[in-house]
């Protein structure tokens, strides 16, 4: 289904019924990505799966597409939906934008999940390497993408789950080059929200691939020390939808649960 947002158009999923769930994609990927965990929760649960802007079937709204700017697009969406209390769980980017939304909106948030995802902004490191990705995907936009995504495995993964990662990639190559811009610029921007870890106004869950080449665990631990922030660890890399299916699926319900 589409909602027109400022313009442009935006897709969203919406399954079952009950206490409604938000599904939010990482980069490079879209809202197909949670098919088989979003089939699992709407057997309880009301499902909202949404394209984030240049990404899947939604457009591109800008040249840069911050977080926030991202937050207040999902918002709109639920809001047009007549939701006011919700769970969101976001995956890598979708997590950044969980952050935001969860900033912005806290009265609306019942429970936040983040998987593979981290409450710190870009170090300078990660900036260098983002302006890096932006001229490459200017250069070549196909070769970037099939080059990222097969590294978001850990390593034993990458020749296990080689169809995924073919289907990954052919969703990823639907993308216009100014969507993946777009989103590159909007992370390399991200304000530092780890002060949600700490107020912890709902409960929140953070799923972390030990061998996540994206991510640096330690950093991801520390984060959560002196928190109420529940860790789930899994053995894999980045993309542990994939990587752990049923243990994240059944981590995520135990954790929708807790969120009254």
């Amino acid at each position: 289904m589409y909602y027109l947002h400022k313009k442009t158009n935006v897709y969203y999923t919406p399954l079952g019924k009950g206490k409604v769930i938000v599904l939010l994609h990482g980069f490079l990927e879209n809202s197909t990505m949670w098919a088989k965990i979003a089939n699992s929760l709407s057997k309880k649960y009301r499902v909202i799966c949404i394209d984030l802007l240049g990404h899947g079937k939604t457009e591109n709204h800008g040249y840069i597409h911050t977080m926030e700017e991202q937050a207040n697009m999902v918002k709109a969406i639920l809001a047009y939906l007549r939701l006011r209390k919700y769970v969101l769980i976001g995956h890598s980017m979708g997590g950044y934008v969980s952050l935001a939304f969860a900033h912005l909106y806290p009265k609306n948030v019942k429970g936040l999940c983040l998987m593979n995802s981290t409450a710190l902004p870009d170090s300078k490191e990660k900036k260098q390497n983002r302006n890096r990705a932006i001229e490459a995907v200017k250069q070549n936009y196909k070769t970037f993408v099939k080059i990222a995504i097969p590294m978001l495995f850990s390593k034993k993964n990458r020749e296990i789950f080689t169809s995924e990662i073919q289907q990954i990639t052919g969703e990823a190559l639907k993308m216009l080059p100014q969507g993946i811009v777009a989103s590159l610029e909007g992370m390399k921007i991200r304000k530092n929200y780890t002060s949600i870890y700490k107020n912890n106004l709902f409960p929140i869950q953070l799923i972390i691939g030990k061998q996540d080449p994206a991510l640096d665990y330690t950093s991801l631990i520390k984060q959560t020390k002196n928190t109420k922030v529940n860790v789930v660890e899994f053995p894999d890399g980045h993309m542990s939808h994939i990587e752990n299916r049923k243990e994240v699926t059944a981590s995520l319900i135990s954790f929708i649960k807790k969120c009254h």
